[in-house]
């Protein structure tokens, strides 16, 4: 089913997968085959009654066919947001979760509410696209919610909790995942630790004002290690110097330029 590659990652899905022990009983997996400016970050977290999967990313191939481990326990699956990179795969698991505020996208996805155009493309991948794939008419599979999020709720893992946070302004019903215990965040699009750094896509249903608003939320957090929606995984000093250039550059009224789904 899969095979040890560089730098203790396991491949798997003849190669589209790959999945990389993170600690923390964290695991991150990634589309291999889709370039890292495209692809979003999927987490695994193992919990003693049932795992969480925090992101599911495009779906062209099947998340739960291909990696062992999601089949081995009742999985939580939970979208940050409803992007097309976040939730392609959300159709695949049972318990699906997703803030309210989005919940009608991911019952009812199309190519405009999931930002599919213009960054579905053939261009994405690394090497020839998967079977079949047609970029002008890729869509979303629906996967209504069996139960929607919101602020304040807790993800119960058994042995270990995540409470929700509600951090719109990328899009209206953008969460977070925080472990109090450890300060272990899982931040979705909210916050990363991308070259063009945070906020650089304003897309329909962004609100600059209230992403802003939600930086300002995560500064005050005691963190450990940050696991963002793309890009590498950092702690609290890196945490709080892209949440403050975010910050500094919004007042003073900087307008990104979009570039790619996130």
């Amino acid at each position: 089913m899969g095979g040890e590659g560089m730098a203790g990652t396991r491949s798997h899905g003849d190669g589209w997968y790959r999945a990389r022990a993170m600690g923390e009983g964290v695991t991150l997996i990634w589309e291999d085959r889709i370039k890292p400016d495209w692809r979003c970050n999927i987490w695994h977290v193992r919990g003693r009654d049932r795992d969480l999967v925090f992101d599911t990313g495009f779906g062209f191939v099947s998340l739960l066919a291909s990696i062992p481990q999601l089949r081995e326990r009742p999985v939580i699956a939970i979208g940050s947001h409803t992007h097309c990179d976040h939730v392609g795969g959300h159709h695949e698991f049972a318990d699906r979760r997703i803030h309210e505020a989005e919940a009608d996208i991911l019952a009812a996805p199309t190519r405009p509410n999931t930002v599919i155009d213009p960054y579905v493309v053939d261009e994405m991948f690394e090497g020839a696209p998967p079977e079949g794939f047609d970029a002008r008419n890729f869509l979303i599979r629906a996967a209504p919610a069996s139960r929607c999020v919101g602020e304040g709720d807790v993800v119960d893992l058994g042995n270990r909790a995540f409470e929700v946070l509600h951090l719109p302004g990328h899009s209206p019903g953008s969460i977070a995942l925080y472990e109090r215990a450890t300060g272990l965040l899982f931040s979705g699009d909210v916050l990363h630790n991308g070259r063009n750094g945070i906020g650089t896509l304003v897309l329909y249903h962004t609100v600059e004002e209230h992403h802003v608003a939600s930086a300002e939320r995560l500064m005050a957090l005691k963190l450990g290690t940050v696991h963002a929606g793309h890009y590498d995984s950092f702690g609290q000093a890196r945490a709080r110097e892209v949440l403050a250039a975010y910050i500094a550059r919004k007042r003073t009224g900087d307008c990104p330029v979009p570039r790619r789904p996130a």
